[in-house]
C-alpha cells in the first residue's frame, strides 16, 4: 500500500514539474508569435483591417512581396535542380565515399547566409582578390554581377540545397528493393521506372523539401541584404530591416503588418510540408526488404567526377576567395607572396573592441542557450511521454513554428512583446536579453526534438522500476534519463551552439551599441567597406563551423539514428 502511495505522490509530482515547464516553454516559444499576429491585425486595441490593407497597398510593399517571391521561388527551383540530382544518386546508386559526399555537402547550409553572400562577392567582379591573383579579374568599373536578382537567386539556391536533399533523401531512402525488382519483372526499364516508380513514392518528401526551402528561402536576410541592397533590390525581410534601423519602434505597427505577411506565407508552407509527410507514410505502409541501390557501371566514375566538382564549385571555391581576401593587405590587391598579409585578422580579431565583443557577446549566447535548452528539455521531453494532456500534444504541433518562421519575423515578434514587460515600465529591447530569449525561442525545436526522438526509443521498464522502489524524480532524472539521452542531448545542444554563434537574420533587428554578435559585425564591417576584415571573421566562424560538424561527425556513432542530420 505504501508503495502505491508512494507511485502515486510521485506522478503528481511529475505532473506538477510538467505543467510548469511546460507552460515556462509556451511563453517561451508561442508567445512571441501570437503578439505578432495581434499587432499585424489590430491597431488602436481594436482588429483594424483597413491599417492591414493600407500597408499591403503601398507600392514598397507590393515590389518588396514580388521580389521576394521570385526569388525565393527561383531559388527553391534552383536548390531543387541540385539537391534532387544529389539525393536521388547519393539514395540509390552505388556511389564511393557517400559519407564525406553528404558532410561536404551539408557545409554549406551550415554557413550562415551573409557569410556565403561574403564569399561569393569575393571571386567574382572587378576587385576579386581571387581573380586578380588569376590574372582574370574584370576591368575596374564593371559591376559585380551578384548584386543583381540573379545573383540573389544563385546564392539562395545554393544556400538550401541541402534542405532539399535531406527531405528527399529519407523519402527515397525507404524505397525497398522489391519493388524495383518487381516493375523489372514486369517489363519497366530505365527512366520508366524512375517516372512510374521511384518518383511517385518520393513525390510526398519532394514536395515537403520544396515547401520548407521556399518558406526558409522567402525568409532568408543575410544573402537579400547583401546583394539586394546595394543594387537597390528590396525584399520583404530587408525592407522590414530598412524600416526598422531608419525609423526605430515608430514604424512597429506597419513593420509587424509585413512580418504578419511573411508569418502568413510561412504557415501556409509549414502546414503543406506537414501535409506531404503525412501523405508519404500512407504511401510506404508495409514497405519492407532491401535498401534500394542501383550499379552505376562505367558510368560511376565520371559521376563521381561531376558530384565533387559541384562540390567544389559552391564550397571550395567561394571559400578560396574568401581566405585569399582575408590575406591581403587591403581589397582589390593580388595575392602574391610579397602582398601576403595577416593584418587584416590582426586588427579584426585583437585589435577591433567590436569583434571582440562580439565574439564574447555570440559565444555567450550560444553556449548559454544551449545550456538552459538542454536544461529545459530534457525533462520536458521525458515528462511529456510518460504523461499525455491537451496542452503538451498542441504545444508538440506547434512547437516548430518559432524554428521555422523567418528570423525577421520572430525578431519583430520579440520587440512587440518585451519592449514594454507587463504591469511594468522596464523594456528589454535594445539589451543583450531580448537576443537570448528570441535564442531560446527559435532554438528550442533544435534541442527537443534529437532528445524526444531518444527517449522515444528508451524501455521505460527502467525507471518504472526506480520509482517503484522509491526513487525521486531527480534522481531518476539525474541516474537513469540524462546518461541514456546524454548523447542525443550534446549533439542537440552542439547543433544549438552552432547555429547561434553565426546567427544574422535575429539579431540583425535585435542588436544596438554593446550587445552586436558576429553575424551582425561581418555584415556591418562589409557594408562600411571593411572587407578584408570582413573575410578574416567570416573565415574565423567558417572554421568553427567546421570543427563543431566534424566533432559531432566523430561521434556520430553513439547517437541515435535520425540525430546527426548528415548522417548517410
Amino acid at each position: 500500500m505504501s508503495s502505491l502511495a508512494a507511485y502515486s505522490s510521485s506522478s503528481r509530482s511529475e505532473g506538477r514539474l510538467l505543467s510548469l515547464i511546460l507552460v515556462l516553454a509556451v511563453v517561451l516559444t508561442l508567445a512571441p508569435v501570437v503578439r505578432l499576429f495581434v499587432e499585424g491585425l489590430t491597431a488602436g486595441d481594436q482588429l483594424n483591417f483597413g491599417f492591414f490593407a493600407e500597408v499591403l497597398q503601398k507600392p514598397a510593399t507590393l515590389s518588396a512581396l514580388k521580389h521576394s517571391l521570385v526569388t525565393a521561388g527561383l531559388g527553391t527551383a534552383l536548390s531543387l535542380l541540385i539537391g534532387g540530382c544529389f539525393a536521388f544518386l547519393v539514395a540509390l546508386t552505388d556511389l564511393r565515399r557517400k559519407g564525406a559526399l553528404v558532410f561536404c555537402l551539408m557545409i554549406p547550409m551550415m554557413i550562415p547566409p551573409q557569410i556565403t553572400a561574403l564569399s561569393w562577392t569575393q571571386i567574382m567582379g572587378p576587385s576579386s582578390v581571387f581573380l586578380k591573383t588569376l590574372g582574370l579579374a574584370p576591368p575596374l568599373g564593371a559591376p559585380q554581377p551578384l548584386y543583381s536578382p540573379a545573383g540573389i537567386i544563385l546564392l539562395l539556391g545554393i544556400q538550401h540545397t541541402s534542405i532539399i536533399f535531406l527531405t528527399l533523401r529519407a523519402g527515397l531512402r525507404a524505397i525497398p528493393q522489391d519493388v524495383v525488382e518487381a516493375a523489372r519483372v514486369s517489363g519497366a526499364k530505365g527512366f520508366r521506372i524512375w517516372a512510374q516508380v521511384v518518383l511517385p513514392l518520393t513525390l510526398p518528401s519532394l514536395l515537403a523539401g520544396v515547401a520548407i526551402t521556399f518558406v526558409t528561402a522567402l525568409g532568408n536576410f543575410g544573402i537579400p541584404a547583401m546583394l539586394g541592397i546595394p543594387a537597390g533590390y528590396a525584399t520583404l525581410p530587408t525592407l522590414i530591416y530598412q524600416r526598422l534601423a531608419g525609423m526605430g519602434t515608430t514604424v512597429l505597427a506597419e513593420v509587424a503588418v509585413l512580418a504578419t505577411l511573411i508569418g502568413v506565407v510561412a504557415i501556409a508552407g509549414i502546414l503543406l510540408q506537414r501535409f506531404c509527410q503525412s501523405r508519404q507514410r500512407v504511401h510506404l505502409v508495409g514497405g519492407s526488404g532491401r535498401a534500394l541501390s542501383i550499379p552505376l557501371g562505367k558510368a560511376r566514375l565520371p559521376i563521381e567526377i561531376a558530384l565533387w566538382s559541384v562540390i567544389a564549385t559552391i564550397l571550395v571555391l567561394p571559400m578560396a576567395g574568401l581566405l585569399a581576401t582575408s590575406l591581403v593587405p587591403a581589397y582589390g590587391v593580388p595575392l602574391r607572396l610579397d602582398t601576403l598579409s595577416f593584418e587584416g585578422w590582426h586588427e579584426a580579431l585583437f585589435r577591433q573592441p567590436v569583434t571582440q565583443r562580439a565574439f564574447v557577446n555570440s559565444f555567450g549566447l550560444s553556449l548559454g542557450a544551449a545550456a538552459l535548452l538542454m536544461a529545459l528539455c530534457l525533462p520536458l521531453a521525458w515528462l511529456m511521454e510518460r504523461h499525455k494532456t491537451r496542452l503538451g500534444r498542441v504545444f508538440d504541433s506547434l512547437l516548430d513554428l518559432p524554428y521555422a518562421l523567418p528570423g525577421v519575423v520572430l525578431a519583430i515578434a520579440m520587440i512587440l512583446l518585451l519592449i514594454n514587460l507587463p504591469f511594468t515600465d522596464v523594456t528589454l529591447y535594445g539589451t543583450i536579453w531580448i537576443i537570448f530569449l528570441a535564442y531560446l525561442a527559435r532554438f528550442f525545436a533544435v534541442m527537443f526534438r534529437p532528445v524526444q526522438s531518444s527517449l522515444r526509443q528508451l524501455d521505460p521498464a527502467m525507471d518504472e522500476a526506480a520509482q517503484a522502489v522509491g526513487a525521486p524524480l531527480w534522481r531518476r532524472l539525474r541516474d537513469i534519463i540524462l546518461p541514456l539521452s546524454a548523447p542525443s542531448a550534446a549533439a542537440g545542444a552542439i547543433l544549438v551552439f552552432l547555429t547561434a554563434f553565426n546567427e544574422l537574420t535575429v539579431s540583425a533587428l535585435l542588436w544596438s551599441s554593446g550587445t552586436e554578435t558576429l553575424g551582425v559585425v561581418i555584415f556591418n564591417l562589409d557594408d562600411s567597406g571593411e572587407t578584408v576584415m570582413a573575410s578574416a571573421v567570416a573565415m574565423t566562424i567558417v572554421f568553427v563551423v567546421m570543427i563543431l560538424m566534424a566533432v559531432i561527425q566523430a561521434t556520430s556513432r553513439h547517437l541515435p539514428k535520425g540525430v546527426v542530420p548528415w548522417q548517410s
